[in-house]
């Protein structure tokens, strides 16, 4: 079996579902796909139980893949040497997955679509969170805490500095400031610091490039891609994009780090900015398919707790149409 979904022995009926599941979640549907969609979805009631299993095998997947999650770390916690724990974890790493792989008739992908399920590196993460969850750690002198769908590992360090990968997500770490230096690693970025507070992501933006950010809360640090260095202090935010470019700019300490307090705060942000963070705590994704709206400014603060209370007020204040479809897909018109 190779590493695609194509080559599972599927109908055509079956496969148009599941064209239609990775369109839906690709962030760039137009209003006429979207229309276009209905249409095929209400052509015949085995059309909408096609699309309601192709949803559904995503999402059995994605249990599958958490089940691997909970072995690897049970795996560790017997464990007596951190050392040989994380080896296990990793060694464990091939079998579980194939298990998971014939429990669920399918395979986990390298880059999952919808989100429901972790890659293979994120997998063979340290330290894990899921959608919608938070997590703090701790080790040496460092504090780590976990936004929701955010890998950390664990990488080599030295006698003078310790070392993590940001495999995805977010994460606010801080330092103890005793002379060690803190370096996170995340895609082609180094972050390093001795004693700051500092909050690190590496995300798709809502145009499906990535990014990698750093952000100073206290203190300062030396942020470096390749051969550029680049010095970041306390209310400053520094953004790497896909394509090299780099924006160093000012920010509000509040309204970033606001997420460690359960909250989401916005600012004259456009709408699909908003939606885009917003799909990163809840499972499923909401995709706007008027463009539009998608450029409305939001400005508000919203319980993380209750995120999906968001969707009621983009209703109510934009006079948006909202088309609830299996698998936590929200249609935003």
């Amino acid at each position: 079996m190779t590493g695609r979904l194509d080559d599972l022995e599927l109908d055509s009926l079956k496969q148009e579902a599941i064209g239609w599941v990775r369109r839906l979640t690709s962030g760039a549907v137009t209003a006429a796909e979207a229309e276009q969609f209905k249409r095929w979805r209400g052509k015949s009631p085995e059309h909408a139980a096609a699309f309601a299993a192709a949803s559904n095998l995503w999402r059995d997947l994605g249990v599958a893949g958490e089940n691997v999650r909970k072995r690897q770390r049970s795996v560790g916690s017997h464990s007596r040497n951190a050392g040989v724990g994380l080896l296990h974890r990793r060694a464990f790493l091939g079998g579980g997955l194939a298990a998971a792989t014939i429990a669920a008739g399918a395979y986990v992908a390298a880059r999952p679509p919808l989100d429901l399920w972790p890659s293979i590196a994120e997998l063979s993460a340290d330290y894990r969170t899921r959608t919608g969850e938070q997590r703090d750690v701790s080790f040496a002198d460092i504090a780590i805490r976990m936004n929701t769908r955010t890998s950390i590992a664990r990488e080599p360090s030295s006698s003078d500095m310790d070392r993590v990968r940001l495999i995805t997500g977010e994460a606010s770490f801080a330092t103890a400031g005793q002379g060690r230096t803190l370096s996170v690693i995340a895609a082609d970025s180094e972050i390093a610091a001795t004693a700051a507070r500092f909050d690190v992501s590496y995300l798709q933006d809502a145009d499906g490039t990535a990014s990698v950010c750093a952000t100073c809360l206290q203190g300062e640090l030396r942020v470096a891609r390749g051969a550029e260095a680049t010095t970041v202090v306390a209310g400053q935010k520094i953004r790497y994009a896909a394509n090299g470019a780099k924006d160093l700019h000012q920010v509000d300490v509040d309204v970033v780090s606001a997420w460690q307090e359960g909250v989401l705060v916005f600012r004259n942000t456009a709408l699909k900015d908003v939606v885009n963070e917003v799909n990163r705590y809840r499972r499923g994704r909401i995709i706007v398919t008027n463009a539009q709206i998608g450029g409305v400014p939001v400005s508000g603060r919203f319980r993380i707790s209750r995120i999906d209370d968001i969707l009621t007020q983009m209703e109510q204040a934009f006079g948006a149409k909202m088309r609830q479809l299996p698998g936590g897909i929200v249609l935003l018109s």
